[in-house]
């Protein structure tokens, strides 16, 4: 009997300062994230590329000339594979960088496989995220040889009770003292004309907000969006705005939630850790915590792992 084949879908990042480049361009090469005029978009890409990666360069010295995205997205996949058992096979597909969905189809064609089940690492969905890895997927997968078995897809779980236990837990573990704290959730932002055309994006966000605060009583909180890139109007507030109104307002212990995101990467590790922690002690916030991404939490990965037994049972083979 064939295996159940379970693909995690990410974002990736550079796996060396070389790589900074090239996972630029294939980013900025996405017409999903950025709406260039299709028949200038890959040499503006190039051109952006280039000027980025000297810009970011130093991110990736600090964060020791790497992304991690990828080895703990491969470490979420073992401990994913281990609770799903033998008649499953987790692999591991990057959308800007190694491994692609084509290296991910390769090593998930090892085994006999019977289904597919697609499980975004974004737990609210957007069409400049899941929507484009999806569409990766499918364009290598109907072009390749493999067997063309059924696809079942995760479209989030932005509100799956396990995940909201998983974010909950979290911040206690690594803030007992909680309701001292001030809470900011900081999300990746989007260029505003994707949620006007209907993206669920910033409505998923808030409901995973109000459904995590639900178990913090009395704690005050805000949400803010980062990484904003190019002259487009974005989601709003940004988070380093937030940060300077609530130093303003006497906030002195800041608790920041990366909300959007479930791996480490340079909007966490260098934006929101040196950064926005250097922008927060400057203004005169006296304690800045931020709360590391779920990664291997144990709830979380039980999460994962109901999303696909549920996956498979909506799309039962006949």
């Amino acid at each position: 009997m064939g295996k159940t084949g379970v693909i995690l879908l990410n974002m990736g990042g550079p796996d060396s300062i070389e790589a900074i480049q090239p996972f630029l361009y294939n980013l900025f090469s996405d017409h999903d994230i950025i709406r260039i005029p299709r028949p200038i978009q890959k040499p503006v890409a190039w051109l952006i590329s280039k000027v980025r990666a000297k810009k970011t360069r130093h991110y990736y010295e600090i964060m020791g000339g790497k992304s991690p995205q990828r080895e703990q997205t491969e470490e979420q996949a073992r401990k994913l594979q281990r609770l799903l058992g033998d008649s499953y096979r987790v692999v591991v597909a990057m959308r800007y960088w190694h491994p692609f969905t084509k290296e991910a189809l390769e090593s998930l064609f090892e085994e006999d496989i019977e289904r597919i089940v697609l499980l975004p690492m974004y737990p609210q969905f957007s069409t400049t995220t899941t929507g484009s890895s999806f569409k990766e997927f499918y364009r290598v997968y109907r072009g390749s040889a493999y067997p063309q078995v059924p696809v079942s897809e995760v479209l989030s779980y932005h509100d799956h009770p396990l995940y909201i236990r998983a974010m909950v837990e979290n911040v206690r573990e690594h803030l007992p003292e909680w309701r001292e704290y001030f809470f900011l959730f900081s999300a990746h932002s989007l260029p505003m004309y994707v949620i006007e055309e209907g993206d669920p994006y910033r409505d998923q966000t808030e409901e995973t907000v109000r459904l995590i605060m639900e178990h913090f009583p009395g704690v005050e909180h805000a949400l803010g969006y980062q990484s904003k890139v190019g002259p487009v109007k974005w989601l709003e507030p940004m988070t380093d705005k937030l940060i300077e109104e609530l130093a303003k307002k006497g906030v002195k212990k800041l608790c920041v939630v990366p909300v959007s995101f479930v791996c480490e990467h340079s909007e966490t590790l260098y934006e929101l850790d040196v950064q926005y922690g250097e922008l927060a002690k400057e203004l005169g916030i006296e304690s800045y915590v931020r709360i590391p991404t779920l990664r291997t939490n144990p709830t979380f990965i039980r999460a994962l792992a109901e999303l696909v037994l549920s996956a498979e049972r909506e799309h039962a083979l006949p």
